[in-house]
């Protein structure tokens, strides 16, 4: 009762994530629009999903306050990951999903729902977390320094449930291990809490201020 009407773009050769969630991310080039299913499956044309989400890229229109999405804050998942010619490019310009083993039952602006438990030491989703600006890059790789210099400008948001301080990438050729095990390196106390209550421009809409 959270999910938009279809139809989606999905069929039997959209790539699904591996894992219980079993993520589709679906972008129709033309019109800019985003579709994105938990827990999907093909069963060979009789399609199912847990839940689907659809935006429109044009806009920063969140979902009704309360929803989830295919991921627990309602937030899409596309736009939080790191894309490879993003990192060839020398620049990522967003933020950047992650997870953590606990949330607590509250969620915080931009995020739209919550799914933890009463333990006020979990952080809520929605949560944005920055790496230091006082965190040395130095000696490490070039393409490590591009992702974490935009941890470090506009951070990590918390989405979802799953594994401490993970974020992902897209699921294509190309990513150096070399970059990946520096990117593992990075401790969680290297990062701060972000308060970003003064970004938001009203309660229902995901633009900022500039």
């Amino acid at each position: 009762d959270e999910s938009h009407p279809g139809p989606d773009p999905f069929d039997g050769d959209t790539p699904v994530e591996g894992g219980s969630d079993r993520h589709a991310l679906i972008v129709g080039e033309g019109s800019c629009v985003l579709y994105e299913l938990y827990a999907a499956e093909w069963n060979g044309g009789d399609p199912q999903a847990g839940s689907g989400a659809i935006w429109d890229l044009y806009s920063n229109r969140l979902r009704p306050d309360g929803w989830t999405s295919a991921d627990a804050a309602g937030l899409p998942i596309l736009p939080g990951l790191v894309r490879w010619d993003e990192v060839k490019a020398g620049s990522i310009r967003h933020a950047i999903r992650f997870t953590v083993a606990c949330t607590t039952e509250d969620h915080l602006w931009p995020a739209r729902h919550e799914a933890g438990v009463s333990d006020a030491d979990c952080p809520p989703m929605g949560a944005r977390f920055r790496l230091k600006a006082s965190f040395s890059t130095a000696g490490l790789r070039s393409d490590t320094k591009v992702v974490l210099a935009a941890m470090k400008k506009y951070g990590l948001v918390l989405a979802d449930n799953g594994s401490p301080w993970y974020f992902q990438g897209t699921s294509e050729p190309g990513w150096p291990s070399g970059l990946l095990d520096e990117l593992k390196g990075i401790p969680a106390s290297a990062f701060e809490a972000v308060q970003t209550s003064s970004l938001r421009v009203s309660p229902n809409s995901g633009a900022t201020k500039t």
